[in-house]
């Protein structure tokens, strides 16, 4: 399973900024990378895994701001297509293996 964390908050504020940069470093700390700006994602073991993280994102909500948090399976995170400029496809790094047990 995947999390993703999409948000837009405000930062005109110097409190509104201090609060951007808490909740940025919140995910960073719970083990999401940032996959573009304002949308980090996080692989989980299981949903029950997934649905950890998820809580642990909605207790740090700020009080400002648009948060949107979602979970998909690995099928459909590797179904993902990624372009960078016009119609140029780009291969993801550092992604983490499939875990196998047998």
């Amino acid at each position: 399973m995947w999390v993703i964390v999409h948000f837009d908050l405000p930062t005109e504020t110097k409190k509104e900024r201090k609060a951007y940069a808490k909740f940025r470093k919140f995910l960073l700390e719970d083990g999401f990378n940032m996959m573009q700006f304002s949308i980090y994602v996080r692989h989980c073991s299981s949903r029950e895994n997934a649905a950890v993280h998820k809580r642990r994102v909605k207790l740090q909500l700020p009080t400002k701001g648009h948060v949107i948090i979602f979970d998909i399976t690995d099928a459909q995170f590797g179904k993902m297509e990624t372009f960078h400029g016009i119609k140029k496809e780009t291969v993801r790094k550092n992604l983490p293996k499939q875990l196998e047990l047998f």
